[in-house]
């Protein structure tokens, strides 16, 4: 009834969970809706550890949070597997669900109700769990009606009238007050036209963290890079070599997951070839393509709809005072947590060490009690024996043993030290630019391309093009300084 919803089964993309949230949330009150698994897609596997395997989800998330239900703390939500998941935690509390099993979560908001802010699973219409209490970060928030799935189809059904109605009276999201719920609105562009935004920066010149700031600002666009897919692999749990944060650079960093099919860049193609098909704000972020025409060219034709305004935003040169403060910022924490990790281990050093100290004096404390038991024997053996003798045995002058109880050394209550706080040095506070192990292109990629790196031109085959820091001619100055500064100190690997 229009509320059916299949995942994408062939190549790479098939591991990835799929993900859709309502656009009405629920702030008071008491309301179910229901998922119905139409079908379980039938997933060869050659290796049983691929985690292309059959799921639903099927829970609660505030507003822009992840489409990928159970990662994260802004939602909860129960799986077909029998568990409930929140924060990329799994805690048992359920029921399996197959093959035209009907989900129904019910999320109570209702003051007056004993179960005041749990969320509940019926399957089939019968209690799957006890009322589970919603965590802290969910409370006192709208909440909306959520379903991430992979392998399956499902129908969604918000009401009125319920596939499965349960033991009680329950009303359906659908049939919910206005006072009750708070609806986001989708604004279409003045003109029609949605923006595809190509961010031109040079490498490791603050490329991913201008991105940062711009998605921060501008909450409707979506990202497009390797970056984002592998933020996507990790909340839907694909297994990483190394894990997700080791990378060979930022911005085609080698995938190293188990799967071929997940390294054979298939969910890359799937996703450009999925995005000009959406109505929606979008990002490019190729760092390397963005900066070679003959690529650009190639990312500008996936978006060949007039529905779309293709804009390069040139990032390059000097940047904005805003921008420097905000790399300022990230210097300084990067520096923090380099200290604290620091502190950190000599803490926990010298806590080791204590722990020794205190080891050796318990066994020095021991061996002094076994040679003074010793002693007392070997006395009131010869006392007894003289006794026997009728003889009178001459009191010795015995080591003064302390024969006062041993003061035990009061253990000094660690007083908590805080971290010492970080400080930029003077040559620190004129950076513009924040660096970093993982370089924005490796090595051989790098010293391959640099010298074809240009500029964008309308005659590309851009709407516009945007100035974010250097304009007009002493941008193109900057690059062509840039890219001669780097033919003189590094190596060309493709020389004729």
């Amino acid at each position: 009834q229009g509320n059916v919803l299949m995942s994408m089964n062939e190549g790479g993309i098939r591991h990835f969970f799929a993900g859709a949230r309502a656009n009405v949330g629920v702030s008071k009150g008491r309301y179910m809706f229901e998922v119905k698994i139409v079908e379980f897609v039938n997933v060869a596997e050659a290796n049983h550890q691929s985690h292309a395997s059959n799921a639903v989800r099927v829970g609660f998330s505030t507003q822009g949070s992840s489409l990928v239900l159970g990662s994260g703390a802004e939602n909860i939500c129960f799986d077909s597997a029998g568990a409930i998941l929140h924060n990329d935690a799994h805690i048992g509390a359920g029921a399996e669900c197959g093959r035209d099993s009907i989900m129904t979560v019910l999320l109570n908001l209702d003051k007056d109700s004993p179960n005041f802010n749990t969320v509940s699973l019926f399957k089939d219409g019968k209690r799957a769990c006890q009322p589970q209490p919603l965590p802290d970060s969910l409370k006192g928030k709208t909440l909306f009606p959520h379903v991430s799935f992979k392998n399956a189809t499902v129908h969604v059904n918000f009401g009125a009238v319920p596939l499965a109605p349960l033991p009680f009276t329950c009303r359906m999201v659908q049939d919910a007050t206005k006072a009750d719920t708070s609806a986001t609105k989708h604004e279409a562009p003045a003109d029609g036209k949605y923006e595809v935004v190509y961010p031109v920066s040079l490498p490791d010149e603050g490329t991913f963290d201008w991105l940062d700031t711009f998605l921060e600002k501008n909450k409707s666009y979506t990202e497009l890079s390797d970056r984002a897919i592998l933020n996507w692999a990790s909340q839907s749990g694909l297994w990483r070599q190394k894990g997700h944060s080791v990378k060979s650079c930022n911005d085609r960093p080698d995938k190293n997951f188990q799967a071929p099919e997940l390294n054979d860049d298939s969910v890359r193609k799937a996703v450009y070839s999925i995005a000009p098909l959406q109505a929606r704000n979008y990002i490019v972020m190729e760092v390397k393509g963005n900066l070679m025409e003959d690529e650009r060219k190639l990312l500008l034709d996936r978006f060949r709809s007039p529905a779309f305004k293709k804009i390069a935003c040139v990032v390059v040169g000097e940047p904005t005072v805003e921008f420097k403060k905000h790399s300022q910022k990230l210097i300084l924490q990067q520096k923090q947590e380099a200290s604290d990790k620091q502190f950190n281990a000599k803490k926990l050093e010298e806590k080791r060490k204590k722990i020794i100290e205190q080891k050796q004096k318990e066994m020095e404390k021991l061996k002094k009690k076994a040679e003074k038991e010793k002693k007392q024997k070997e006395r009131e053996a010869k006392k007894k024996a003289a006794e026997e003798k009728g003889e009178k045995l001459e009191e010795e002058d015995e080591e003064k043993e302390d024969e006062e109880e041993e003061k035990e050394e009061a253990e000094e209550e660690e007083k908590e030290e805080e971290p010492p706080k970080a400080e930029l040095t003077a040559e620190e506070k004129k950076m513009s630019f924040v660096k970093r192990d993982t370089k924005d292109l490796t090595p051989v990629v790098m010293s391959a391309s640099f010298t074809k790196f240009t500029l964008p031109t309308k005659d590309e085959g851009f709407d516009d093009i945007k100035y974010e820091w250097t304009k007009g001619a002493k941008c193109d100055e900057y690059v062509k300084k840039w890219i001669l500064e780097r033919k003189l100190s590094m190596r060309i690997e493709d020389l004729q």
